[in-house]
């Protein structure tokens, strides 16, 4: 059961959810299932989101074929290499690899 209060009109509601799981009942407690899907969470504010509001991946053009995953495998990829060199902000570190755009992003892959 969620229970959730609206920032904006302070109106509360509340929502029944279903989990399928392959635990044990004993092993299923509501703390543990709790866990599970707050670390769907993590995974969705880390990449899925950060994909959406620094590559503007919702808008993207590219649409047919293997296109959308290609892109999105470059994307996460491009991501994990900033968060690997140590930025906390992907946009912040993109722009700063444009800054340079032939040297930067080669200096970060380690191929300069």
């Amino acid at each position: 059961m969620r229970h959730r209060t609206s920032a904006r009109t302070g109106k509360r509601t509340r929502e029944t959810v279903y989990v399928i799981t392959d635990l044990t009942s004993r092993q299923a407690t509501p703390e543990r299932i709790a866990k599970v899907v707050r670390s769907q969470w993590v995974i969705e504010n880390r990449l899925h989101f950060v994909r959406d509001t620094a590559f503007h991946e919702d808008a993207s053009k590219v649409r047919t074929g293997h296109g959308p995953e290609n892109m999105a495998t470059l994307r996460s990829f491009a991501i994990n290499q900033l968060r690997a060199a140590g930025h906390t902000n992907i946009a912040a570190g993109l722009r700063e690899m444009s800054l340079r755009p032939f040297e930067r992003p080669l200096t970060l892959l380690g191929l300069n």
